[in-house]
């Protein structure tokens, strides 16, 4: 059957994937074979022998072999069916408890063996599983030992069904051809990408598994770094079409802000002012911290631009976050008599305030475009873009870099993140940007208090939360998925928030966000947030950037483990920015040494630079899954401090390759330039604009 469909083939045409489930995997972006094979398991059940409850260690996924003793009890509270289930294995006792399947009651039959496997947590004396999955000792024999690809789904597609649609995908696709040559392969330790593209979704055993996982993590940072080389080259020495000199704009406005600038920011806008007066374009990159003053100093250099004539792009990821740094320049203007004429483009803008807005940018009347992709449509034209300024800049793609750049004639760009890398991995990855790093806060920013507590902490972590909302405060708490079907053993947003409100006083105002909601409705709940219409925000990591809510207190961060570092102290970022003391929860289902260990470090510290440092130092060869910094760069697969070897690795392949033969021109370099070229029209430029 090889070779009877290819990697463009609609997914419908697999057997067993009929419309409705067709629709399901577009949920997913999944309309494609070839999308279906790159939809890499998020992780792999290995179902070990069931282990006596005694010895079923608290924070991890066990198999359990017992016998249901007795229905606890059943209740509603709301929408939710809560069912507690007793189970023995002759010695020690456990307590099951089932969210919203009341079926259960007349399945589960009391005196009969089952296998139960799930999450093991503590509830006072006993140990307990939350929705644990239920198989008959046949079922779950015919499973043990087996890697099982566990995939990231939605709800009605269940993890047997994308497994059967891959297995189908793999059997009647030609594998893919391999462009590197043997000695290549070889010299570096990989895997053929045929064998390594089947055994990511069916492993024999985990040391094959590694070995895939290393030749995707490879090939995508390879390509990664070849994009990184290209624009390079291109931006190396370009000619500064837009040269600018200080007027006495940027003076009165630093003059009338209300607090002094910190060294590190008076340090970074002598960098940026000296490269927009210099002959070449401006290409930096400013790192700092949430909360250090990155956005006075894009201010400061779009105020230069516009004294100097020329017009000047803010492009930030949400809609929300747009409107807020519109509301914010727009404040400054007329407060301290600014020269700016802003101008708002967003796509939930109506057609006629659109209209108006094109021709404003169009004349040159607005000297200040603020807005999200709506900057880059094909019906706004520019006058005279001589500067470039992109907010978090993983969250844009290469292809709106291109297009925002062919706005102008090359202009200068500036670029702002809050992701902390260490400097051994920022000199890869950055090697085309002149990095300014603002590495100090502001001396009046409370520090935030931190804490690292078990699940047994929650009820006390609501009590807090409802504290501090009853004194007028907000919170959010992060969930590390949306909807329940996708990991078993995480809390998801939809339940969780129903069972928040069931904890928190009735006048509490939960909701819910996620990045699978419609745009319109993430906006409308972010802006209610904001608004403090909405006391209590349960998200997953969609909010890490495109929200400033000064007066959210208290952030806390369920299944903290599953988390990198780097990302975790993003999540932190969104509280701290008001006058009030701000909190962080961190809750781990975890309880082993290691885990604790490592998630303390955000207790000891508030610096992003030494948080990210210290998770690249703790991480090992094992850490395959599970922590990953889903933020950062929007790697499909390789993750920048899980993979940090072989990031290394791959910049010394592509420098020796480059080295050699700089434009990939000699003949047995062709198919590996023809791949470097494809997989670079997809990839994502971490300037992102």
């Amino acid at each position: 059957m090889r070779g009877k469909m290819d990697r463009d083939t609609p997914i419908i045409e697999l057997k067993g994937v009929g419309e409705k489930t067709r629709q399901l995997f577009a949920r997913l972006n999944i309309f494609t074979v070839g999308e279906l094979l790159d939809h890499y398991p998020r992780d792999y059940e290995i179902f070990r022998d069931p282990v006596p409850i005694l010895r079923a260690a608290v924070g991890e996924v066990c198999a359990v072999r017992g016998t249901v003793t007795g229905i606890l009890n059943e209740r509603r509270v709301r929408k939710l069916h809560i069912l507690n289930v007793n189970i023995s294995d002759g010695s020690e006792t456990m307590q099951l408890t089932f969210y919203n399947m009341p079926f259960l009651k007349k399945t589960l039959k009391q005196g009969v063996i089952y296998i139960f496997r799930g999450n093991v947590q503590t509830r006072g004396k006993w140990k307990i599983m939350e929705q644990p999955r239920v198989y008959s000792k046949e079922d779950y024999t015919r499973q043990e030992n087996t890697l099982i690809p566990r995939y990231s789904l939605t709800r009605g597609l269940t993890n047997q069904a994308v497994q059967k649609a891959v297995k189908q995908a793999l059997s009647c696709c030609q594998p893919p051809e391999e462009y590197y040559g043997k000695d290549f392969l070889e010299s570096n330790g990989l895997m053929g990408i045929g064998d390594a593209a089947e055994a990511i979704h069916f492993p024999k055993d985990m040391d094959q598994l590694v070995r895939a996982r290393q030749r995707l993590v490879f090939d995508e940072f390879f390509s990664f770094l070849f994009l990184m080389r290209q624009n390079k080259e291109f931006s190396d020495g370009l000619e500064n079409p837009y040269p600018m000199f200080e007027t006495a704009d940027t003076v009165r406005f630093l003059e009338q802000l209300s607090f002094p600038l910190t060294r590190a920011q008076k340090r970074v806008w002598g960098e940026i002012r000296d490269d927009l007066g210099s002959p070449h374009c401006m290409n930096r990159l400013i790192q700092g911290d949430v909360g250090s003053g990155k956005t006075v100093l894009a201010v400061l250099a779009l105020l230069m631009t516009a004294a100097n004539g020329y017009q000047g792009a803010l492009m930030a990821p949400t809609e929300v976050l747009a409107a807020q740094h519109f509301e914010t320049i727009l404040e400054y203007t007329k407060k301290m008599g600014l020269i700016f004429r802003p101008v708002l483009l967003i796509g939930s803008m109506t057609a006629k305030e659109k209209r108006e807005a094109y021709e404003k940018i169009a004349s040159g009347e607005a000297n200040l475009i603020i807005g999200t992709h709506a900057l880059i449509q094909a019906k706004v034209r520019y006058k005279a873009l001589a500067l470039v300024v992109t907010d978090e800049q993983h969250r844009f793609g290469v292809r709106q870099r291109e297009q925002l750049a062919q706005k102008g004639d090359k202009p200068h760009i500036l670029v702002m993140s809050a992701t902390p890398i260490p400097r051994t991995l920022a000199i890869i990855l950055y090697g085309d940007l002149h990095i300014s790093v603002v590495d100090e806060l502001p001396a009046n920013r409370l520090p935030i208090k931190n804490c690292v507590v078990n699940t047994s902490y929650r009820g006390k972590a609501y009590e807090f939360i409802g504290k501090e909302v009853k004194a007028g405060r907000q919170a959010y708490v992060i969930c590390p998925q949306v909807e329940e079907g996708e990991a078993e053993d995480l809390e998801n947003v939809v339940d969780y928030a129903e069972k928040l409100r069931e904890h928190l006083s009735p006048d509490i105002q939960v909701a819910y966000l996620h990045g699978k909601m419609r745009p319109a409705d993430k906006n409308r709940i972010m802006e209610e947030f904001a608004a403090h219409t909405i006391d209590v925000l349960v998200s997953t990591t969609v909010i890490e950037v495109g929200i400033n809510v000064p007066n959210a207190t208290v952030m806390m961060v369920e299944n903290a483990e599953r988390f990198g570092l780097a990302q975790l102290h993003q999540l932190r970022g969104r509280v701290g920015r008001g006058e009030h003391q701000s909190f962080c929860i961190f809750v781990s289902t975890k309880e082993n040494k290691e885990t604790m260990e490592r998630l303390q470090i955000l207790n000891k510290s508030n610096d992003g630079f030494f948080i990210a440092s210290e998770d690249l130092k703790m991480r090992g060869p094992g850490d395959l899954f599970g922590i990953r910094q889903s933020g950062v760069f929007s790697f499909r697969i390789g993750d920048i401090y899980n993979d940090a070897a072989l990031l290394q690795k791959a910049a010394a392949a592509m420098d020796e390759l480059m080295l050699r033969d700089r434009t990939l021109s000699l003949p047995e370099h062709g198919l590996i330039r023809k791949h470097l070229e494809e997989a670079a029209a997809n990839s994502v430029d971490f300037r992102s604009i």
